[in-house]
């Protein structure tokens, strides 16, 4: 059995804590048990959950949970490529999940009725752009460093946000109050 760095069993642990936990939930939350199991597995958005909302309409929250599952699986591939030493598969992942102009044209458009939102968004997409430039260094423990401080990205981003699915009427009425303002350029 080949031993891993001890930076990389962390994140393969932490990668496993979003796939483990969630599906952990949903088995309890079928599982007819109690209703404290249910209420751990989903949460209603509510004095228990004090994040900000996201605004999106029920296709734009859908598209932006495939794209979240994306950047997880682009993730792992990376913690699996620097694992074996191959830099040329972490660049391209990390290229998967990194800043580009159409990237940026959707955090602002999925961001367009929660301020602060989109910056955060591509906050996320620059890091990873590091994960990258360190891949093509071939230099391992900054790819490692980078993939910890895009991580940490994910996580204060989902600390601080959350999804509210809302309706059409009420989606053209946030976005043009919002597009009202003006904003910083990207």
């Amino acid at each position: 059995m080949t031993r891993r760095p001890p930076i990389v069993a962390a994140t393969l642990t932490l990668l496993a804590g979003f796939v483990v936990l969630p599906l952990a939930a949903s088995v309890a939350a079928s599982t007819p048990s109690s209703a404290a199991t249910a209420t751990i597995a989903s949460p209603a958005p509510g004095p228990m959950d004090q994040r900000k909302p996201v605004p999106l309409l029920a296709m734009m929250a859908s598209h932006q949970k495939q794209n979240m599952r994306d950047h997880l699986v682009a993730v792992q591939e990376i913690v699996t490529a620097i694992a074996m030493d191959d830099y040329v598969a972490v660049e391209k992942s990390a290229g998967r999940i990194g800043y580009s102009a159409q990237m940026g044209q959707m955090c602002a458009h999925m961001g367009a009725a929660a301020p602060g939102f989109t910056e955060q968004a591509i906050a996320f997409h620059r890091t990873a752009d590091r994960i990258a430039e360190a891949a093509r260094a071939q230099d391992r423990s900054r790819v490692l460093v980078e993939l910890g401080a895009t991580l940490q990205t994910c996580t204060s981003c989902h600390a601080e946000w959350r999804q509210e699915v809302v309706d059409e009427p009420t989606w053209r009425r946030l976005t043009s109050s919002a597009a009202a303002v003006p904003t910083r350029s990207q």
